[in-house]
């Protein structure tokens, strides 16, 4: 007994120094970690006020950037006699597009009127395939681009002073009455920037395959934006009666008739010219001339001249001075002695689409055949390329 007491005294002393070793060895970690608390808290410090420095003399050279590019854009307006006179913007395309279009007559008035209307827009080299990266994501999209076959264009690199831009504009669904050109789509504008909204159908590489497209073959592209419901679609806004659709719209056609002759004449053009088709075969070919010729593709000069009584001018080509649209593809024809009868050319893909329309807006598509020059334009998308789109 005496023993064990004797033994439990000696335990003791060792339980309250190996409890003070712990305490000191406690102490001596807490130490160490406060002093690398405060040590990280100082570099921490020190790198925010790095950082804030240096987000200042970013903050100061792009202003300072800034300046000098006001400066330099100052110095290119006042460039030249004019001190007021703007000289140019640098806009440079960013791609063009590949249509079924290959001429503006018969080319839609509107996007989306034509579903069955596809087009390619390509890249150019100098544009990197990432600009692309997302865009698949959307439905549709806008498109900004360049009235590049406009008849007047010459008259924009003209000096302000000697320019002399129309005002007005003749206006289809007003039968001819004049508008003001800002409140109208004409693309006879003073600055020619057409904006159009297309189905995005695939994103393929550099291409972007469109459906319900009114852009002519060859359109140079400046920039592409998404459509945004939220945004762009405004339930409320109003537009004037004239603008408006109905049964009296003078773009409407009464109906869209196929001649016997017209199936066999487009399967002939269809051996040579399907190859470089947006389209699997020529009945679908034929659903996109239907689509597009019911409604009244022609210009005013067109439509105001009496189908009966026709004066051919030299050429075959007129136009009004003031609706700038060419009669493109107007022929005439000899029908028994009394009258000529008008024959208008659609040219779709390389396809010349001959049809007539008569006085009650009832049109008959005749035949079909090889518009000159056409197979010596080279696509970069065809069917095959859209036929994985339309299979999914």
């Amino acid at each position: 007994m005496a023993s064990s007491c004797a033994s439990s005294k000696w335990w003791w002393p060792m339980i309250a120094i190996a409890a003070a070793a712990l305490s000191a060895s406690a102490s001596l970690s807490f130490l160490l970690w406060w002093k690398r608390h405060r040590e990280l808290e100082n570099r921490v410090r020190e790198l925010q006020k790095s950082l804030e420095s240096a987000l200042g003399k970013c903050a100061a050279e792009r202003r300072g950037r800034i300046r000098a590019q006001q400066e330099l854009r100052r110095a290119v307006m006042l460039h030249g006699s004019n001190k007021s006179e703007i000289v140019s913007y640098p806009l440079r395309p960013i791609g063009v597009v590949e249509s079924c279009f290959s001429t503006r007559n018969g080319t839609p008035r509107q996007p989306l009127l034509v579903p069955l209307a596809r087009a390619c827009l390509v890249l150019e080299t100098h544009v990197p395939t990432e600009a692309l990266e997302g865009l698949s994501g959307y439905s549709h999209c806008w498109i900004l681009y360049i009235f590049h076959l406009n008849t007047d264009l010459e008259r924009l690199w003209e000096t302000s002073s000697s320019m002399k831009l129309k005002a007005k504009v003749r206006v289809p669904r007003l039968d001819g009455g004049k508008v003001g050109v800002f409140a109208t789509r004409s693309p006879h504008r003073p600055c020619p920037i057409g904006l159009t909204l297309a189905k995005i159908e695939d994103v393929n590489g550099r291409m972007v395959l469109l459906s319900g497209i009114d852009l002519v073959d060859g359109t140079p592209v400046l920039d592409i934006k998404p459509y945004l419901p939220y945004s762009d679609d405004v339930p409320e806004a109003s537009i004037p009666d004239w603008v408006m659709d109905g049964e009296a719209s003078p773009l409407a056609v009464t109906r869209v008739n196929f001649s016997m002759a017209f199936y066999d004449s487009l399967t002939t053009c269809w051996m040579t010219m399907g190859k470089e088709s947006f389209y699997a075969s020529p009945s679908e070919f034929q659903r996109l001339i239907s689509q597009i010729l019911s409604w009244d593709i022609r210009s005013m000069s067109q439509r105001s001249r009496p189908h009966c009584c026709v004066v051919p001018t030299c050429n075959n080509k007129e136009r009004d001075e003031n609706d700038h649209e060419p009669m493109v593809g107007q022929t005439f024809r000899s029908v028994g002695s009394s009258h000529e009868d008008v024959v208008y050319h659609l040219i779709l893909e390389g396809i010349d689409v001959e049809y007539t329309i008569d006085k009650d807006a009832i049109v008959l598509v005749e035949k079909a055949t090889a518009y000159p020059g056409s197979g010596e334009k080279r696509r970069k998308c065809n069917y095959l390329i859209w036929k994985k789109v339309l299979e999914t």
